[in-house]
């Protein structure tokens, strides 16, 4: 899957899936819990707290 087949599957653009990938943006609950569920994964594989990695 693409960069931008995900933006446009979780309904945020490219660079909005480019921040997450680099750690520059935290995204929110509902961003997050769609990415998970697009990937099949519960959403604490993906995304965690800081100092919790």
């Amino acid at each position: 899957m693409t960069q931008q087949q995900l933006a446009e599957a979780v309904g945020v653009s490219r660079q909005t899936i480019i921040a997450i990938e680099s750690g520059r943006y935290n995204p929110s609950l509902e961003v997050a819990l769609k990415i998970a569920r697009i990937f099949g994964q519960p959403v604490e594989s993906a995304f965690w707290l800081t100092g919790e990695a």
